[in-house]
């Protein structure tokens, strides 16, 4: 299977990227729901990026994500796993 070469384009804002630290995933039939929010520490949580995309895209991300953690956590030792509020 050969590789296939993708020019992306990407707009100034958009590669500023959010910073998030809560995911919140549903998902119907046909798709996948992906929203990323900011949670803040006197409570509430703000939305800053929803992705929807197809069961076979969502699969796809599942396995890449695993793989560059598997990298990630080769070249830089474990990642540690978060700890419920509470707990710390």
């Amino acid at each position: 299977m050969s590789e296939m070469k993708l020019d992306i384009q990407i707009d100034k804002d958009t590669a500023f990227g959010r910073y998030t630290n809560l995911a919140l995933i549903a998902h119907t039939k046909n798709e996948f729901i992906l929203d990323f929010a900011l949670l803040q520490p006197q409570g509430g949580a703000m939305v800053v990026s929803r992705v929807i995309t197809s069961p076979q895209h969502a699969k796809a991300l599942l396995r890449s994500l695993a793989e560059n953690v598997a990298r990630y956590e080769e070249a830089f030792g474990p990642i540690p796993e978060p700890v419920a509020e509470g707990q710390a």
